[in-house]
């Protein structure tokens, strides 16, 4: 016959051996559970990488052979003809993004200030949430808005009105990245600029701005990179121009227009240029990511707190 003790002990063993197995199915299943999971994350991973690299793969061996001096040197030639390049787009472009970034810029880069600064006013909620809602409309809406606004009353295409529809379109772009950006400042610079009696406009032009222009830089490449590759808009304002521009009240060549003009074309070199057009937007579209990554680095450097 077994002692009380002897079972007691037994049954402390045996309750004891029971959860170790236990606890090693579990440990076993959480292991497979999360290999299975990273395995899945990591095949969405590639599959985000898959459309980019096989876009790239074909603009590259599509529009390759089409780039070379002449492309970058010399005007489209006339209809029929093969040869010529897109050096007005190409300035073309340039231009437009720069009057873009004139017109959206000082805009999204004070509203971005406003509502970083002035956050609790009920005004800003407006603001946020119509800036919210202009960076969900379509593009060619844009478009629409400035041939109503620029294009009609003065009776021309021009460089300004396409130039005025992409700057528009980066103003809420521009907003958000300077509000998140200020909203990273550290509150402490505020309050020390504040103790030595200094203004709170000079406290947030000299300190706070200073602080986060990396960010800030950040979010006007972003939105140079979104609005770079746009046509819907430049339909209805630049219009399109085949020579060299004389005046910004004209209208205008851009590599958007010019890829959309020729890729519609039944001619087989313009589609060689259309592509190499593509392959070189991208291209400028990239450089300027890559430039955006570098100065996000550089204010998440700025910005971590020191050891």
């Amino acid at each position: 016959m077994v002692s009380p003790t002897k079972a007691i002990v037994w049954n402390e063993s045996q309750t004891s051996g029971y959860l170790a197995q236990l606890f090693q199915r579990t440990r076993q299943k959480r292991h497979w559970v999360d290999k299975i999971i990273v395995y899945l994350l990591t095949a969405c991973s590639v599959l985000v990488l898959l459309p980019l690299l096989s876009i790239l793969t074909h603009l590259v061996s599509q529009g390759i052979s089409a780039i070379n001096v002449d492309f970058f040197t010399k005007l489209p030639k006339p209809v029929g003809e093969h040869g010529g390049g897109m050096a007005n787009a190409i300035v073309g472009t340039l231009i437009l993004l720069g009057i873009a970034m004139g017109v959206g810029v000082p805009i999204g880069l004070g509203a971005g200030i406003y509502l970083s600064e002035y956050a609790n006013h009920r005004f800003a909620m407006v603001i946020r949430f119509v800036n919210d809602v202009m960076n969900g409309i379509p593009s060619i809406v844009y478009g629409i808005f400035t041939y109503v606004v620029f294009v009609l009353p003065f009776k021309s295409f021009s460089a300004i009105s396409g130039g005025a529809a992409l700057g528009i379109m980066m103003i809420p772009i521009v907003t958000r990245t300077t509000e998140e950006f200020i909203r990273l400042v550290p509150n402490t610079l505020r309050e020390a600029g504040l103790a030595l009696g200094v203004p709170r406009w000079r406290v947030i032009t000299d300190i706070v701005l200073q602080t986060a222009k990396g960010g800030i830089i950040t979010g006007i490449m972003v939105a140079l990179a979104r609005v770079a590759g746009e046509t819907a808009p430049l339909l209805f304002t630049a219009f399109g121009n085949r020579f060299w521009h004389s005046s910004l009240m004209e209208p205008i060549a851009a590599l958007s227009l010019q890829i959309f003009s020729y890729a519609i074309s039944p001619f087989d070199d313009w589609h060689r240029q259309a592509w190499a057009g593509a392959l070189v937007l991208i291209a400028i579209v990239f450089i300027v990511n890559i430039l955006a990554q570098y100065f996000v680095r550089r204010q998440a450097r700025l910005l971590s707190p020191k050891k």
